[in-house]
């Protein structure tokens, strides 16, 4: 069987709270309960569990694949949301996109301070890492 990645545990001071913000995002089905989770299911069948922690929440990164069309539906929504965005992971090209291997991406926190990315080419696709916007 090839490896493949099934699911990764999200820490969050609101699980609900957090799991619905990124469904509402990325326009994703509700989360379910599962146990101490709320899990959010992607199209490819990674699930993202997420889970209540109290203190401090050390920021991960979670990039998503999308199409051209969703794209625009997700950055219309984090517009209207009045959400920082930025062109790079490094948060030094804010309110930009950028346009790596010929596709668009951007990156974005949610409630918790993960840093979120939407990419419409997989990094190395199309052979050019230019960031700007």
């Amino acid at each position: 069987m090839p490896v493949e990645l099934n699911h990764t545990i999200i820490k969050a001071h609101d699980k609900e709270a957090s799991a619905r913000f990124l469904t509402e995002i990325l326009a994703l089905p509700d989360a379910t309960p599962f146990g101490p989770f709320q899990v959010v299911k992607t199209a490819n069948d990674v699930n993202l569990d997420f889970y209540d922690t109290e203190g401090e929440i050390v920021s991960q990164h979670y990039a998503f694949l999308i199409t051209e069309n969703e794209f625009d539906e997700i950055f219309a929504r984090i517009r209207e949301r009045r959400l920082d965005y930025w062109a790079d992971p490094y948060q030094s090209s804010p309110g930009e996109i950028n346009h790596r291997d010929g596709g668009r991406g951007l990156y974005f926190e949610d409630p918790n301070g993960h840093l979120l990315e939407i990419l419409t080419r997989p990094y190395g696709s199309g052979g050019s890492w230019g960031s700007g916007g």
